[in-house]
């Protein structure tokens, strides 16, 4: 009877897992290209492990908590290492719904890939596109960054208009005064020749030298 309920079981499962059936994906490892002389052998073991990640990847989705590894099943394994698996639904007796099981694995990859020391090109899944892995959060939020350097803009920025605000104050109470006390100093300063005090010339009014001036001219105004 038991035999009788292996068999069974194992038609059921040959039935739901085939090359290209309904909800059933193509799975192509390259580990020689990969890993070359440290390359491991695909046993029954490493399958486990890739049923394993595959039954992880379904809890991750909402409504499937419940899957173990046994729902995962895999067929028409080859040599060269390649093989075709599906996941199962056990109380209906039917294959997951394709696209529920792409999302998973697309969610996962980076996870799966690890656990086999594989990458995007070397652990194919040939009806799954390739994902990036995704970005590691940095250790200073962006928003941290940001506002530091909208900070230094404004900052410099003030002191920028502060010192040219300082530097007009300057020249404008800097500007007259010290023309009119220059002009001052040039109308007082008293030049010396020969030992002989002289008056500077009067450049805004003229100056007369009485020296070169004749008698009549001193007598006779004009």
């Amino acid at each position: 009877m038991l035999w009788l309920l292996f068999f069974l079981v194992s038609a059921i499962h040959a039935e739901l897992c085939q090359p290209g059936a309904e909800n059933a994906f193509k799975v192509r490892l390259s580990l020689r290209t990969a890993l070359g002389d440290k390359a491991y052998a695909w046993d029954t073991n490493e399958e486990y492990l890739f049923k394993a990640m595959v039954a992880f990847s379904m809890r991750r989705v909402p409504n499937r908590e419940a899957t173990e590894i046994s729902h995962v099943l895999l067929c028409n394994v080859t040599q060269r290492v390649s093989f075709w698996f599906v996941v199962t639904d056990p109380s209906r007796n039917h294959t997951l719904p394709a696209v529920e099981v792409q999302s998973a694995i697309r969610m996962n990859r980076n996870r799966i890939n690890n656990a086999f020391f594989l990458n995007d090109q070397t652990l194919e899944f040939l009806r799954i596109p390739a994902t990036l892995a995704p970005p590691t959060d940095p250790s200073v939020p962006i928003w941290i960054i940001i506002f530091g350097v909208m900070f230094c803009i404004i900052i410099v920025a003030t002191m920028l208009l502060i010192l040219s605000g300082i530097r007009q104050h300057r020249r404008k109470n800097k500007g007259p005064s010290e023309m009119e006390d220059t002009e001052d100093k040039w109308e007082n300063t008293v030049k010396i020749e020969n030992g002989i005090p002289c008056d500077p010339l009067d450049m805004k009014g003229g100056h007369v030298n009485d020296a070169f001036v004749t008698e009549d001219e001193r007598l006779t105004p004009l």
